[in-house]
């Protein structure tokens, strides 16, 4: 089983949105997250890097202002 752990912006233990994700979806700029148990995250942004060998992705927030 491939569970990752997912980031906002950066790779650093204080960036960490999300763990065990086992399901990525990319919907009108919305990330959306859904882990183990079922329960699910949403961001704006983009994927920036996947590295499924070591079960990390990182998503770059959109900035709004």
């Amino acid at each position: 089983m491939c569970l990752s752990t997912v980031y906002r912006n950066t790779l650093t233990p204080e960036a960490v949105v999300m763990k065990n994700v086992m399901t990525i979806e990319s919907k009108d700029g919305v990330i959306i997250l859904t882990d183990l148990m079922e329960r699910q995250v949403a961001i704006e942004g983009t994927l920036e890097k996947a590295n499924l060998v070591d079960g990390y992705v990182v998503i770059k927030e959109t900035k709004t202002a």
